[in-house]
């Protein structure tokens, strides 16, 4: 009876986990796309020295808003988080790392969001999410 009840607490976690941090990635895809733009975003990426910025804006920027989205949802969780996983290597490695890592700039922010993304990909959505409910359709 143990294990049904640490089951059931582990995939209320997830979804807490996946709820909290789909929505933070969600924001910033929204204030990429909606209010600064995809022009904006790639005159920001040209500034900070991020290799083919007209490619890597629009990807970040639709990976976060679209990939957060399906976090918050828990549909296609495991590809989300690793799509989201590399966008924070990528912000660590070409723009927070050179600021350590303390917050405002430096390290610690994506980086916590890179292993909560790294795993919920080795992990899955968990009980409460769309891909449970694909699961039990299938199964």
């Amino acid at each position: 009876m143990t294990s049904i009840f640490s089951s059931s607490r582990a995939d209320a976690a997830l979804l807490l986990v996946r709820l909290v941090v789909g929505a933070v990635f969600v924001a910033h895809g929204v204030q990429k796309v909606f209010v600064f733009g995809l022009g904006g975003v790639t005159g920001g990426f040209v500034q900070m020295g991020i290799p083919i910025p007209q490619v890597a804006a629009p990807v970040v920027a639709f990976v976060e808003l679209l990939g957060g989205a399906a976090l918050v949802l828990g549909v296609f969780t495991r590809i989300a988080g690793v799509l989201l996983a590399i966008d924070m290597l990528g912000a660590m490695y070409f723009v927070h790392l050179k600021n350590g890592f303390f917050l405002p700039g430096g390290v610690e922010f994506p980086l916590t969001l890179c292993a909560v993304t790294v795993a919920l990909a080795i992990s899955g959505a968990g009980v409460y999410s769309v891909d449970a409910l694909i699961a039990r359709r299938r199964g």
